[in-house]
């Protein structure tokens, strides 16, 4: 066999190989609305098999994918023939390519400039609406642009598709070609409802037009919160002389049209709209996948005429696809600065949404066991504008043999702390926070904070450079750190070096509640560490607690109680509190009242932003006998209401609770004695 034929045979094989696939898919997408793979795989094979073609036109069969469009009619629908065949567009995805398309239709018009219309490319399922003396006689889905399903029942059913056109002048017969789409709001407000009641959820808005226009029972599609713009006609008498006229008189007549179409000139116009739309494309209603270009005078249309399926005179010029397919080599877990557990999938390096993707969200065990995601699987990432990347969905028909199911680690995959997941939350986290190098920077940043150990000069950047550097790596660190070390860091002279190591040693005395409030342990704050510092009064009591004993604090209820035991269960925790105290720290045990004090009785709340430490605010009012809640209700006496005080204020004022600024607070503790700073 020569050279050429055995080239010719590799290519034959391999176009056989690629019209299979492309028909499966045609089937899966047009007919079953339940594609395998994203557009731009589709779009990938598509003009392979056009590039091997047009290099082997002795290949080319009349029943080539090329040569058609779609898929064919399911059952269940009554077949249309279309009077026009609804063809399907070329495709670009580079600038380089629409100046191409210019260069041909500027050559096929001989002229100098050509004036496009140009539009959104929505993502959703091209409509044919035919009207009769102005009202709506039939709409027909695209099938294989021959042949489509008559959907007339279900269109009808859709807010945006006129009945009947309004005003006059319209041609006896009239058919509209368009986009039923799904807006995003409508897509996402459906998908709460249904997850609420525990049915189906919608995949994406362009799967849920398609699947939403071919229910047989129209009232199921008037259930779904679909739309309709209108983007050519078809068939009509005495219509305007160019396509962006066209469409306006069609807006005239009630049909509604895309607001963001607009006509532009040469292909410097195409180009800037596409980057236009590109960057508008995330604060747009609806989803998008490129814009369209058609040249706007309909008798230069004519003149250049039609290829085997698309038009000559009209372009879908892509984005860089949102969705793509590659291969997850392993699933690693991540621990945030939270301690959060987060499953992270590796990827074979793929091009989605303009950069280079290697790595793509999991969320968390759940939603893994949900999708059924396995190492090795063949997986679809997306990736749109700024949004972390994420696996989508598995192919599962290219998984290769029995892959092992996805196991959360017991042990935290940074510092062996245990891992702990409280029942009803999506979220796994490592108990050892004190401990735990992912979180150590956000755990020093919590225990210096003005309303924790209130460390003044302990800022985040000054963190970052003692992290960084491995001098701390815990916050009991902190106290070991010298003037001369700190002095040697970026922008900190000896001044500045000495105030933070006076500051240091000045938090060594805290109060027991700023202590256990700085410790950053799960759902306690302020008024909850106050809480277990007055029942226990002593850290060493607190720590040999069980959840029952626990469970006996006010405010403390079953889930508060479970993080705190599990808290102090964790021995690299309780190590960094040995650690402090080794390096001085002696917490203060609350002060006992000298008596009833004058507020004894009252229930205080404090919300919003105080100029003085929350803690400091507590403390006072206890000192005066009164208790501090988290929370407002009837039995609350005063709330004590900062800058951007929220809902708790607005609670005391529907029940009637006193509502006070710290004016009228710092007012009060001068009249018993007390000064809040």
């Amino acid at each position: 066999m020569s050279g050429a034929d055995t080239r010719q045979a590799a290519a034959q094989a391999r176009i056989t190989e690629l019209r299979a696939q492309i028909e499966q898919h045609n089937y899966r997408y047009h007919v079953l609305d339940d594609p395998l793979v994203p557009d731009a795989e589709f779009d990938r094979l598509m003009r392979e098999l056009a590039e091997l073609e047009a290099e082997h036109p002795e290949l080319v069969t009349p029943d080539s994918p090329t040569q058609r469009v779609g898929g064919a009619p399911a059952e269940g629908f009554e077949e249309v023939r279309h009077a026009v065949p609804m063809l399907s567009l070329a495709n670009a995805f580079s600038a380089d390519e629409v100046q191409d398309f210019d260069r041909r239709v500027r050559g096929g018009l001989e002229t100098e400039s050509v004036i496009y219309a140009a539009e959104p490319k929505l993502d959703g399922v091209a409509i044919a609406l035919t009207y009769e003396n102005g009202r709506l006689l039939r709409a027909a889905t695209r099938g294989d642009g021959q042949r489509g399903e008559n959907v007339t029942a279900n269109v009808r059913t859709i807010p945006s598709v006129p009945l009947r056109l309004r005003g006059g002048g319209w041609p006896h017969r009239l058919e509209v070609r368009g986009e039923i789409y799904m807006p995003l709001a409508g897509f996402r407000a459906y998908n709460e409802t249904a997850s609420a009641a525990g049915e189906k959820t919608l995949v994406n808005p362009r799967n849920a037009a398609a699947g939403s226009l071919r229910q047989l029972d129209p009232a199921v599609t008037a259930s779904r919160p679909l739309a309709f713009f209108a983007y050519s006609v078809a068939l009509a008498d005495g219509l305007a002389d160019s396509h962006s006229a066209a469409m306006k008189q069609l807006r005239e007549w009630g049909l509604p049209v895309n607001p963001e179409a607009r006509t532009v000139q040469g292909a410097e116009g195409c180009l800037a709209y596409h980057a236009e739309l590109q960057r508008k494309r995330e604060r747009l209603p609806y989803e998008i996948d490129g814009v369209v270009y058609k040249v706007d005078d309909r008798t230069q249309q004519d003149t250049l005429g039609y290829v085997s399926r698309a038009p000559r005179w009209a372009l879908a010029h892509k984005f860089p696809a949102q969705e793509e397919v590659t291969r997850l080599v392993s699933i690693d877990v991540q621990v945030g600065r939270t301690g959060a557990l987060t499953p992270v999938a590796r990827l074979e390096p793929v091009f989605v949404g303009g950069v280079t993707v290697t790595n793509a969200t999991l969320h968390n065990e759940d939603e893994i066991r949900r999708k059924d995601v396995r190492a090795g699987d063949w997986v679809v990432v997306r990736r749109a504008g700024d949004v972390i990347p994420e696996v989508v969905s598995v192919i599962l028909e290219r998984r290769e043999g029995a892959s092992p199911e996805f196991v959360m680690p017991v042990a935290c995959p940074v510092c062996g702390s245990a891992v702990e997941r409280i029942e009803g939350e999506a979220v796994a986290r490592c108990s050892g926070g004190l401990f735990c190098p992912a979180q150590r920077k956000q755990s020093i940043r919590h225990f210096a904070s003005r309303h924790a150990m209130d460390i003044e000069g302990l800022g985040d950047k000054l963190v970052e450079q003692l992290v960084d550097g491995e001098l701390v790596h815990s916050v009991a660190d902190l106290y070991r750190l010298g003037v001369e070390q700190l002095a040697a860091l970026e922008r900190m002279g000896q001044k500045s070096a000495r105030n933070l190591v006076d500051e240091l040693q000045r938090s060594k005395r805290p109060e027991l509640a700023r202590l256990l409030y700085a410790l950053g342990i799960r759902e306690v704050g302020e008024v909850t560490a106050g809480s277990l510092a007055r029942h226990f009064g002593d850290l060493e009591a607190l720590m040999a607690a069980d959840e029952e004993a626990l469970t006996a604090v006010p405010d403390v209820g079953p889930v508060v109680a479970h993080h705190v035991h599990a808290f102090f269960r964790e021995p690299h925790n309780l190590e960094v509190i040995r650690a402090l105290q080794q390096a001085g720290l002696e917490w203060q045990a609350p002060r006992e009242a000298a008596g009833p004090g004058p507020l004894a009785g009252q229930t205080w709340v404090l919300t919003g932003a105080l100029s003085m430490p929350r803690m400091r605010a507590r403390s006072l009012l206890e000192s005066l006998g009164a208790k501090v809640a988290g929370s407002v209700s009837r039995k609350t006496s005063v709330v004590l209401a900062g800058e951007a005080a929220g809902s708790k204020r607005a609670r005391a004022e529907q029940l009637g609770v006193e509502v006070i600024d710290e004016e009228a607070f710092r007012r009060l503790l001068a009249e018993h004695g007390l000064q809040a700073d």
